[in-house]
């Protein structure tokens, strides 16, 4: 044995790994707010104060004991919104049992692989956002939560879910995209409540029976189930992208829209027609049909039909007695007997490729109550009439078009659709900033508020990116172009998880920041006609994918 003890000649410089904390004015103003915001802040697990929020006395307790002080520490508000978005955290402790008030928990973009059991100790819990991250198992006890009403698991993981997922009986939206599901609990036809259900990008074979609007797009659908008849409260239906080779036998009485592009489907069956009572909307495109058969006449409630890229060579005269059909589209088909130029619109801002029939009313109101769109589009107009949201009222309102107009504000009224409208097209006008209540549009996915080419010199245009559309997460589609932006800020934009179209071409971007490269949701990213330097323009000419891995590659480390 040696005679000297081994000394550690570093201890006196190690310190211990410092545990993470919240800066204090934010757990002070959550205690008044009951509200707390932590997204993006680079966590790799939630700080103990955060779960004794409410549980341990505030410092201010020991400076200021007057009770005519202006911080009344004392009349704290129990947390209910814990926001933890976009962080590395891999792990949920068991202390989230010790926020019992908690009513929204949002964790999605991270790196979660499970998941605490103590979840189910939040009686008050109505949202819980679990996307985009690693679950390959949802805990039975997340059933227990009776007050849930949304549950969004897309891109994770999972293979199965619990036999008990039937027992959240106020459930309205379950969100179970881009997972690796084959099959789905019995106990699913439960939630009596359900009203938005989206299945897409699975590995499905069966479906569900009970909802209002059903996504199960990106399966392996080759039929749908007979009971799929009883979904009496059915209204749009999406089965984009499977292997249905029959239009399938959907006699839903309430059924409006219904989506069957990229399929199989070889032959429109009368039988099935007939079943589509209510149809307003019917998208083929993309099929191998051959010819419509006389009975689309029974379609008497269609508007819009999609038959795009598919086999036909004659089509059928009846088509021209549908009474309410506006929209026909028919590119892609080696037609004969029918003129070109019938299929092309004569101006270029029309939908292409579209054989449209006119309304001559002032106000669409066909547009309005079938297809939910409300337009105003193409007046010079300083102002949106009165009329034309009285005529929308009380509609769920999906798509909303005021561009080519004079608008120097976003019309206030648009808030009326808050609860439905995800596309709003303002692009064309003469506007230079953006309301703080765009963040009021619950769904909106996409905006356009870009300018025309020939309007160069125009005064009223965006100079920055605008600041309120970095807290809408929801946007999928952001259009500037043609308009004077100098900057964009990439941690904002990495924030905007689901954004994958985003047009900045024909700005004044003096530089690119090397951090954009880190928004790998873009699909599309359009920086042509800016005045940057670097990167160069044959590195932006390769497309997306490359121009982000080049600006990643320039972070510095």
């Amino acid at each position: 044995m040696s005679r000297f003890k081994k000394v550690d000649s570093l201890a006196g410089f190690r310190t211990e790994k410092p545990e993470p904390t919240v800066p204090y004015g934010l757990l002070k103003a959550a205690r008044k707010s009951g509200q707390l915001n932590l997204s993006g802040r680079g966590l790799t697990e939630v700080p103990q104060d955060v779960y004794r929020l409410n549980l341990d006395t505030p410092e201010e307790a020991n400076q200021n004991l007057s009770f005519g002080a202006s911080d009344r520490w004392w009349e704290q508000t129990d947390l209910t919104k814990l926001l933890l978005s976009s962080n590395q955290l891999t792990v949920l402790s068991d202390d989230i049992r010790l926020l019992p008030g908690l009513t929204t928990l949002d964790l999605h973009d991270n790196q979660l692989s499970s998941l605490p059991s103590t979840l189910g100790e939040l009686e008050q819990l109505q949202q819980l956002r679990l996307s985009h991250n690693k679950l390959s198992v949802l805990p039975v006890e997340v059933c227990t939560l009776k007050n849930l009403r949304s549950l969004t698991l897309q891109q994770n993981i999972l293979e199965t879910l619990p036999d008990e997922l039937g027992q959240l009986e106020n459930l309205t939206e379950l969100v179970l995209s881009n997972n690796r599901l084959k099959c789905l609990p019995s106990s699913l036809g439960n939630l009596t409540c359900l009203q938005t259900l989206d299945l897409s990008h699975n590995m499905l074979t069966c479906l569900p029976d009970n909802v209002k609007v059903l996504d199960c797009s990106n399966n392996q659908l080759t039929g749908v189930p007979a009971s799929l008849s009883e979904m009496v409260a059915l209204e749009q239906l999406y089965l984009r992208h499977n292997k249905l080779r029959l239009l399938p036998k959907l006699p839903a009485s309430n059924l409006k829209e219904l989506y069957l592009g990229n399929n199989q489907i070889e032959v429109l069956e009368v039988e099935n027609l007939a079943g589509l009572a209510a149809i307003s909307l019917l998208e083929l495109r993309d099929n191998k049909i051959k010819d419509l058969p006389e009975q689309i006449t029974l379609l008497s409630t269609l508007s819009r039909l999609d038959l795009t890229n598919n086999d036909i060579a004659n089509l059928s005269a009846s088509v021209s007695l549908l009474p309410n059909l506006k929209m026909l589209l028919l590119e892609g088909n080696p037609l004969r007997g029918i003129r070109r130029d019938l299929l092309t619109p004569e101006r270029a801002d029309e939908t292409p490729t579209a054989m449209t029939l006119p309304s001559q009313a002032r106000v669409n109101v066909h547009n309005i109550k079938t297809l939910k769109v409300l337009e105003y589009s193409e007046k010079q107009a300083e102002n949106i009439p009165d009329e034309t949201f009285d005529a929308a009222a009380g509609e769920a309102i999906v798509t909303v078009n005021f561009s080519k107009n004079q608008l120097t504000t976003v019309p206030p009224r648009l808030v009326e659709f808050q609860s439905s409208v995800s596309e709003v097209n303002l692009g064309f006008n003469r506007l230079s900033c953006c309301s703080p209540d765009i963040c009021k549009l619950l769904q909106l996915t996409h905006i356009d508020l870009s300018f025309p080419t020939q309007c160069l010199s125009a005064g009223h245009r965006f100079k920055s990116f605008p600041d309120v559309l970095y807290q809408i997460v929801s946007l999928e589609t952001v259009l500037l172009a043609n308009n004077q932006v100098g900057s964009v800020d990439p941690g904002s934009l990495k924030r905007m998880v689901h954004l994958s179209t985003l047009d900045l071409s024909n700005n004044d971007l003096l530089n690119i920041p090397p951090e954009l490269g880190l928004c790998t949701s873009l699909r599309c990213l359009s920086l042509e006609g800016n005045p940057f330097r670097t990167p160069r323009a044959a590195i932006v000419a390769k497309g997306t994918d490359s121009l982000l891995e080049y600006l990643r590659s320039r972070i510095p480390t």
